[in-house]
């Protein structure tokens, strides 16, 4: 309906749908989670091993000189072992517009903000995916109206956001859930439009030199939601999200000079009791070339800080470091593999983590994630994750 509507209001050319003007391709995959240990709780699903199968397909259609696009990628997940990953998502539905010196995006839409590894605080358009991954790279489509205005002193962006997507969550029986359900389907709101409230996010974003910055704030409901104790229908005792009407201001930055690139992620939040500031910083060192091979070895280090209180959304990363190494081959295969650990100051928790990616034709690859919950406190959020570290096996054929 949406392709209509566009083609409908555009140029006559527009409506002849020539066929040359679709771009087809996604991917489908077959996953499996292998879980080392038996879970803590005796409620959670028990299976070493938990199969899954993803399919994403990506359809464009482009008129008006290409100047004109619509977009529609949905995505399908079917999982074995967790009911709430077994989901459905339009991670993108919408129409680009490109003028002289802006451009638009009308529809449902996906943007990343962020320059850091460990941790990437200041991206807050899309809400988190949460049953894909626990290290919340993957997100939901966010229904949306971006205009963007190119000038030679940068770029503005400006959102208007309505409709909110409330955060996944792992099912009351899964793995990966942490120490107590979630009902996530009966979250409350700070405002009383709930889901419906109109959020709005501005943005200037400019490269110098040998910097590049963003400089955001965002008015809206918050992508974090505090969970509260709280009873369900069956007298269990669960966690139910609550979502704030939050400001948040945040900067990236990196620095980019000769071998070394300095990044830096910092915001400062109102809404969910105090105001607090938090910040990721750090370098990454890359060695091209590494004994007369093709290879190149990135030695990456940062520091997290997180000052908000107990009242706010729980985070474990209060006071941590990440290390780590980024080993790319740059090979025929692309050959890729990110490997580091966050380790706690104050209570010398660790969580390791690893990323690999490989080709394998030139329609399949092999990708292997995981991570290590080591020396976990019972008492701390991460308490609940003691027996959940995993090793994730993904074969995917691209189309």
């Amino acid at each position: 309906m949406l392709l209509a509507a566009m083609l409908a209001g555009g140029p006559a050319g527009a409506q002849d749908l020539a066929w040359s003007n679709f771009d087809f391709s996604g991917y489908v995959s077959a996953e499996t989670r292998i879980f080392p240990q038996k879970p803590k709780y005796a409620e959670q699903d028990s299976a070493i091993v938990s199969p899954s199968t993803a399919l994403q397909p990506e359809l464009r259609y482009r008129w008006n000189g290409r100047d004109d696009r619509i977009t529609f990628v949905p995505f399908l997940r079917l999982d074995a072992d967790d009911e709430n990953r077994t989901h459905a998502d339009i991670r993108e539905l919408n129409w680009y517009h490109a003028g002289e010196d802006w451009d638009m995006v009308l529809g449902i839409g996906k943007v990343f903000w962020g320059v850091t590894e460990s941790r990437h605080l200041v991206d807050i358009i899309n809400q988190t995916d949460l049953v894909e991954s626990p290290d919340e790279e993957e997100k939901l489509g966010q229904p949306m109206a971006n205009v963007n205005l190119m000038r030679d002193w940068g770029t503005l962006s400006f959102f208007v956001l309505p409709g909110f997507r409330e955060r996944t969550f792992p099912d009351d029986d899964a793995r990966l859930r942490g120490a107590m359900p979630i009902a996530s389907g009966d979250a409350t709101y700070d405002s009383n439009a709930e889901q419906w409230h109109v959020d709005f996010a501005a943005r200037y974003a400019h490269s110098f030199g040998n910097w590049d910055i963003g400089l955001a704030h965002f008015y809206g409901t918050s992508r974090e939601p505090v969970l509260r104790p709280a009873v369900s229908d069956n007298g269990d005792m669960v966690l139910r999200p609550h979502y704030d009407i939050i400001n948040q201001t945040s900067l990236d930055a990196q620095y980019t000079v000769d071998s070394w690139l300095f990044k830096l992620e910092a915001m400062t939040r109102s809404g969910q009791d105090d105001t607090f500031f938090a910040a990721v910083g750090g370098v990454e060192y890359t060695f091209f070339g590494v004994m007369e091979s093709d290879a190149d070895v990135g030695l990456l280090a940062e520091y997290l800080h997180d000052g908000r209180d107990d009242r706010t959304p729980e985070t474990p990363f209060e006071n941590d470091v990440f290390l780590g190494t980024r080993i790319t081959l740059n090979d025929m295969e692309s050959t890729e593999l990110l490997a580091g650990v966050i380790l706690d100051i104050d209570q010398e928790e660790r969580i390791f983590s690893l990323e690999f990616e490989r080709r394998l034709t030139d329609r399949m690859s092999l990708e292997i994630e995981g991570q290590i919950y080591d020396n976990v406190d019972e008492d701390d959020i991460l308490g609940g994750f003691a027996r959940d570290s995993y090793l994730e096996i993904r074969l995917s054929w691209f189309f």
